[in-house]
């Protein structure tokens, strides 16, 4: 008889679950059982493992063969957990020393062949481990990088079940023939989700894709309005409502807001990539996602596609790939209402809690929402010297598909004009760039998060209202008009609170300690459109 154990990790969602990987060795008929809750991708490691044992020169044990996995109760899916199956199988016949294995997490797929794969989601189930207390973990090679970036880890990267055999008895390592310069690792940047319609910011593959960062808002003419919501926007994390023509600059407008947006931290980085990694698109050679992302979803996605979910365990979605970046809806009316609808509570929240028959999964969701809207199906009525093909009754209808709850979530409001003849072709140098924009919206920023300190938000979107008004003081007089507004019913009280977190981040774009009755006068004009007696004094 003969037992070994090593350890594995469970994924559900972004978080993981060290799992206890059992093989034992008993007399009787040659058999493998496999027991635990595993997925049917899970059951099929029987086969891969064995081929890949007797490929690498090992010699398959003819005995009764049964492999636990614990906790059962916890679901384990995905071939994530063939090497560490391998390994404690080959302990249990001795061909490995089990004392050696005991304290080794190990992760990935194996080949018939015995080379070692890539899976997803290696960035967090490192994590998991590191939490759990292990300091020893064995992955891919190619995932190596990906694994390093959890402090206070050993990672041995191994491209075969062969390499992993000499280290761990103490023998010669092979030298494995390396991949094919230049192909494409089937299991990285290849997952994006169906229907999910990755944008600029995120390559065909779901892959981030670096022009999206690069993408100057000197290029963007006129828009005056628009430029001044996308810097606030940018700098408190604000959402925002580009509303207007087809052709006025909506879509440019908001493919910018990652390039004038602030460097990720590294907690925020490690979260982002955390997703990324699960859902499968982490680009190759790129471990760590230090940028915001930019997604921008095709209006006929599903609900599924944009809040997550899929067979078993729900996958992240969408809002979970726009983490810490910008989830920018074009033709926003397109989508369906369910699908709108369920953009509402991690709006609020910052993440998204997906129930399925298979377990519950809570999924990181904080993003900047940028939603942008034609007046009207033909895009042209209303609009100067044209009356357009709609009746009113259709552009009614066609403007209540964003709901009333879903844009009182939305602090900026913005009416996106035609660009007149003379801004198109006035030159770009009278236009702020992006580098000017964003050197702005770092300093607001870096004032907010001052003044936060010591609270657990970091961004003025993320202050509650009550602690906005309790905590730290306007200017005399400052909310006046707006707390007539809230007295005549243009405003609601949720709508009041977004005013004055928007309040705070024009007066930190300004460099000023507190809000003033200009700072409040502008948050109004980008909350309603309405113009309230004093210009735009945000940006050129």
């Amino acid at each position: 008889m003969g037992f070994a154990r090593t350890c594995s990790v469970a994924l559900v969602g972004v978080e993981g679950v060290v799992v206890e990987v059992q093989a034992d060795l008993e007399p009787g008929v040659a058999a493998f059982t496999l027991v635990g809750l595993p997925d049917k991708s899970l059951v099929e490691s029987r086969d891969r493992v064995r081929a890949a044992v007797v490929n690498s020169g090992g010699e398959w044990p003819q005995k009764k063969l049964t492999v636990g996995l614990s906790p059962a109760s916890v679901p384990k899916r995905g071939s994530g957990f063939d090497l560490a199956v391998a390994s404690a199988v080959l302990g249990a016949a001795e061909r490995i020393d089990p004392r050696v294995l005991a304290d080794i997490v190990m992760i990935g797929e194996l080949g018939l062949d015995g080379r070692v794969r890539p899976v997803p989601g290696v960035l967090p189930s490192v994590l998991a481990a590191a939490e759990a207390g292990y300091e020893q973990v064995v992955v891919p090679e190619r995932a190596a990088a990906e694994a390093s970036l959890v402090p206070g880890i050993s990672v041995l990267g191994v491209r075969s079940l062969r390499q992993l055999i000499a280290v761990l008895t103490d023998e010669p390592v092979p030298q494995e023939e390396p991949d094919e310069p230049g192909r494409p690792d089937p299991m990285l940047g290849s997952l994006a989700l169906p229907g999910a319609g990755l944008g600029a910011g995120l390559g065909p593959s779901g892959a981030l894709d670096d022009d999206a960062l690069h993408r100057d808002l000197a290029d963007v003419a006129g828009q005056r309005a628009g430029r001044a919501a996308l810097e606030v926007a940018a700098a408190g994390g604000h959402h925002l409502l580009l509303h207007g023509p087809p052709g006025a600059g909506k879509t440019m407008l908001a493919e910018r807001i990652p390039s004038i947006m602030p460097p990720l931290t590294r907690r925020e980085s490690l979260e982002v990539t955390a997703v990324h990694s699960v859902a499968g698109i982490l680009p190759s050679g790129r471990p760590l996602v230090d940028t915001p992302p930019y997604c921008a979803p095709h209006h006929s996605s599903t609900m599924q596609s944009l809040v997550g979910g899929g067979p078993g365990l729900p996958k992240p979605g969408a809002v979970s790939l726009a983490h810490r970046g910008v989830l920018f809806l074009d033709e926003a009316p397109e989508f369906s209402a369910k699908a709108l609808e369920a953009l509402r509570q991690p709006l609020e929240s910052g993440h998204v809690v997906v129930a399925r028959a298979a377990g519950v999964v809570r999924l990181p969701a904080s993003f900047l929402m940028v939603l942008a809207a034609n007046p009207c199906p033909c895009g042209r009525c209303r609009l100067t010297g044209e009356s357009g093909d709609c009746p009113p009754a259709v552009i009614r209808r066609y403007q209540a598909r964003l709901s009333g709850p879903l844009l009182d979530r939305v602090d900026l409001k913005v009416q996106a004009e035609p660009v007149t003849r003379a801004e198109l072709v006035g030159t770009t140098g009278s236009r702020e760039s992006t580098k000017v924009v964003a050197d702005r919206v770092r300093e607001a920023r870096e004032r907010a998060t001052a003044r936060l300190s010591g609270t657990p938000w970091t961004r003025n979107s993320e202050v509650p209202g009550h602690e906005l008004r309790t905590r730290w003081q306007v200017g005399p007089g400052a909310l006046a008009e707006a707390e007539r507004d809230l007295e005549r019913g243009l405003l609601t009280a949720r709508g009041l609170d977004r005013v004055l977190r928007v309040a705070w981040t024009v007066s930190d774009l300004a460099g000023r300690d507190r809000p003033e009755a200009l700072d409040v006068a502008t948050a109004l004009h980008l909350r309603t459109g309405v113009q309230r007696g004093v210009p735009l004094e945000i940006g050129v």
